[in-house]
């Protein structure tokens, strides 16, 4: 169909379109007017997800936000918050709303999930896309009844969030009690059993005696050290002092009476070596003179022996000195290395009393906190803006009804006319001529020929009918 040819459709029945385009009209208004007017009421509420926690000072990561506005929207469309607000407002105890449900269910099922359906029909919610707020809108007949739902779905969110983060802290509590109960039982037996281990063993602080063990320790092993050279050195005196090699040596040399003996022997041997010259080996004075030199030699010799024995005796007393500083120093030693068994045992004692305490103290810790969350009655959540009632209906909008049913006429009332050129075809141009009758077309005549050909053949009439009397 072309463009020439749907105008002249419209030209010729602009009739039915214009019937059309009445009767939808005035339909329109007729039925907006009947309908009943319907309220939006809207309530908003700021979410403060990039705060702290008013109990931990938790920070919400950045990464999440998207997610946590999805999810609050997702919570306040939820049932719980509309069972809450139902349970609030009374309205499962309505005798009005109880007899719409017994005629909607025949009474199957819950009222509340009844109701609570039909809550979230009419509900919207609508988070901002650049900021953190929450639009909570509700619709209905009744503007104050709109209102105080969007308000109570408002207060119930609020509540549900402050709850949905009470209650695991809750759980959370009741939990670290019994771990305290445990933990603090650990601890007293840790606590006991060191305290067992000290009475039994008599420590009091190991490290103090430990180190004065220590000093002991080394005093013995220095005073062995000494021992040792003092017997080292003893044994060499008395094996220089006895035997031929007694005459060299340092002790014997150095004895004053040994010393006056070789003198008085020395001036013996001078008298004897007198007396030999003047006298013979038979005379007396002879005789007294060697007599008198074998005396002095026999008690050299006996002075000697003294000495030999006084030193052999005082590195026998070194040597007995050094046995017993040894043997003071092993028991020392293991004084010292069953003091640090003591000690290895003790610290693992402590230790285990330390981490008792530290895992007592950690789980206190968490308990506090826990119970402080679980007692919290803060949310980040905030009511902005509470709804009131509206004053004018959302809908239904007359003045949008009817341009739309003026749109919706227009477009029927042209479809009807050329639903109706297709029944009753009729030839409207020189095309439609051609397509009809299948043969050339030799001329047309435009509508203002035609008008003009007869204002001339009326004014020729005119003139005729003047002539003729």
């Amino acid at each position: 169909m072309s463009f020439i040819r749907f105008i002249s459709i419209i030209k010729a029945r602009y009739k039915i379109i214009i019937f059309t385009l009445f009767i939808t009209v005035l339909t329109t208004a007729i039925v907006t007017i009947l309908l009943p007017k319907n309220y939006k009421a809207t309530a908003s509420v700021l979410v403060n997800y990039k705060g702290a926690d008013p109990v931990t000072g938790v920070m919400l990561p950045a990464q999440l936000m998207p997610g946590y506005m999805a999810t609050q929207v997702d919570i306040i469309s939820s049932k719980n918050v509309a069972k809450k607000v139902i349970d609030k407002l009374g309205l499962a105890d309505v005798p009005a709303v109880k007899e719409d449900f017994y005629q909607a269910t025949s009474g199957k099922g819950e009222i509340k999930e009844w109701l609570a359906d039909l809550l979230l029909k009419k509900l919207q919610v609508k988070p901002s896309r650049e900021s953190s707020i929450i639009d909570i809108s509700f619709f209905g007949v009744n503007p104050q009844f709109a209102a105080t739902i969007a308000n109570e779905f408002a207060e119930s969110y609020m509540q549900t969030s402050i709850q949905l983060k009470v209650e695991p802290s809750q759980k959370a509590a009741l939990y670290f009690v019994e771990q305290l109960k445990e933990l603090r039982e650990d601890l007293a037996q840790a606590q006991s059993k060191l305290s067992e281990y000290q009475q039994e063993k008599g420590i009091v602080s190991v490290d103090e005696r430990l180190d004065v063990e220590r000093a002991r320790l080394n005093e013995l092993s220095s005073q062995l050290v000494i021992a040792q050279a003092q017997v080292m050195e003893a044994r060499s005196r008395e094996k220089n002092s006895s035997g031929k090699e007694a005459y060299e040596s340092p002790d014997v040399a150095a004895n004053p009476i040994i010393q006056n003996l070789k003198t008085e022997i020395a001036r013996a041997e001078s008298r004897f070596a007198d007396v030999s010259q003047k006298f013979e080996r038979n005379h007396p004075f002879y005789l007294g003179a060697k007599a008198e030199i074998e005396n002095l030699k026999s008690e050299l010799d006996r002075q000697i022996k003294s000495v030999s024995s006084n030193v052999a005796s005082n590195s026998r007393i070194l040597q007995q000195r050094e046995a017993e500083i040894r043997l003071a120093l092993n028991n020392q030693k293991e004084k010292v290395l069953q003091l640090n068994r003591d000690r290895d045992i003790l610290s693992v004692l402590t230790r285990e009393v330390e981490n008792a305490q530290k895992a007592y103290d950690m789980a206190m810790q968490r308990y506090t906190q826990t119970n402080i969350e679980g007692q919290s009655n803060q949310s980040d959540i905030s009511l902005l803006n509470p709804a009131v009632a509206p004053l004018t209906p959302t809908s239904p909008n007359l003045l949008l009804n009817i341009i739309l049913s003026i749109l919706l006429g227009m477009f029927l009332g042209i479809g009807f006319g050329v639903l109706a050129e297709f029944v009753d075809r009729r030839v409207r141009t020189a095309d439609d001529l051609i397509e009809v009758l299948q043969a050339p077309l030799l001329g047309t005549i435009s509508k203002e020929k035609r008008k003009l050909r007869f204002f001339k053949n009326t004014s020729n009439l005119i003139t005729l009918g003047k002539a003729e009397l």
